[in-house]
């Protein structure tokens, strides 16, 4: 059962697990973004400087939506995964698994799945542990020693720690409870009023 309320009481430590490619790209983004709008706004005549704003309301907030935003927070408490357009709280005892295929996910212990923005899956990094842990088997079958040991691909090595953490906090007192689901309401207004915006201006001509 879900809540469309977060909890009021939780704890939530400094275990914050978020894609860093995707905060630099962001802020590239949005200072590439702002300077384009920027320019147009105050350089712009007629309607220019209008599309300029109805531009930048629709595209900053999913700018920071889809790289800022997202990340996975681990509490004493409570996983939060935070996506692009909705905040899921799911105590640890409601915690199933975590998985990580072409995408990773939370799954709940009623089998419904939450995808999890803040950490992608990286098929170049797995086949290059994967090709490390060939070498080091091989090595090992002719007797040799292996040097060095396998690294695990960023997104392997997340999920690890975030099953650790369940394991460890599941059977806690405090950790059960129903998921509660928040909407990002201060993401998806602006974006939706800079869309209204451009589709007046556009039809306007």
């Amino acid at each position: 059962m879900t809540s469309s309320q977060p909890p009021v009481e939780s704890s939530y430590p400094d275990r914050a697990f978020r894609s860093p490619a995707g905060m630099v790209g962001g802020v590239l983004l949005l200072g590439l973004a702002v300077w384009l709008g920027g320019d147009a706004i105050l350089r712009g005549e007629g309607r220019t400087p209008w599309f300029a704003v109805a531009w930048l309301l629709l595209v900053l907030p999913l700018v920071v939506a889809f790289t800022l935003r997202p990340v996975v927070l681990a509490g004493e408490r409570r996983v939060r995964v935070r996506n692009p357009f909705r905040t899921i709280d799911v105590p640890w005892a409601s915690v199933d698994e975590f998985r990580a295929a072409y995408s990773t996910e939370l799954v709940t212990e009623d089998g419904t799945k939450y995808p999890m923005w803040a950490v992608p899956v990286s098929l170049r990094q797995r086949k290059r542990a994967n090709r490390q842990q060939m070498k080091l088997a091989r090595a090992s079958a002719k007797g040799e020693n292996p040097q060095g040991e396998v690294k695990l691909a960023q997104v392997d090595q997340t999920i690890r720690e975030l099953r650790l953490l369940c394991e460890h906090h599941a059977g806690s007192p405090g950790t059960k409870g129903e998921v509660a689901i928040r909407w990002a309401y201060e993401i998806m207004a602006p974006a939706a009023v800079g869309a209204v915006l451009l589709a007046v201006l556009f039809a306007l001509g």
